[in-house]
């Protein structure tokens, strides 16, 4: 970890954009568009280059942390806001003054293991995790170093149990 280092939490439904699907991507980066949560957003702007993002799979069974991306560029104007044929477009955002941002990602690794939901919660340590909180449906949200050391480690500790 590194002195003033960020930590991230990031959503997708696996079906619309998964690890794997960044894994791919060419030079294994995306724009991380189509934010339309103000705080979400506020989130995206405070991201800083070489911050460490947890990848996350919503929606799937089991819902799981499933890897690690880093930022690789900060904050700058989404795009889709202004294309009236994107799925994000919003017509009362205006070019002069843009009300959505997006960061630009790396893949760095995908977890032999995806550490679900429900294990997550089973970790004292991480009871005031974001992500465990009833409601909580934020798609981009703030880690804490404390949470971000535990993930690790519960990385590396299933990792040691499937290593041959």
């Amino acid at each position: 970890m590194t002195e003033g280092q960020q930590y991230w939490l990031v959503k997708s439904e696996p079906e619309a954009f998964s690890i794997d699907d960044l894994a791919r991507s060419t030079r294994q980066k995306t724009s991380w568009d189509g934010v339309r949560n103000y705080q979400a957003r506020n989130f995206l702007r405070a991201m800083r280059m070489g911050d460490q993002v947890l990848f996350y799979h919503s929606n799937a069974n089991p819902p799981s942390i499933v890897g690690i991306a880093e930022v690789v560029k900060a904050a700058y104007p989404d795009a889709t806001q202004f294309d009236k044929h994107a799925t994000h477009y919003d017509p009362g955002s205006d070019p002069g003054r843009p009300r959505w941002d997006m960061v630009d990602i790396r893949f760095v690794r995908k977890f032999t293991a995806p550490l679900s939901l429900n294990l997550l919660r089973e970790q004292a340590v991480l009871k005031r995790m974001e992500l465990l909180r009833k409601g909580s449906r934020l798609s981009v949200q703030p880690i804490r170093a404390l949470e971000w050391k535990e993930i690790i480690r519960l990385v590396e500790h299933i990792a040691g149990r499937y290593a041959v």
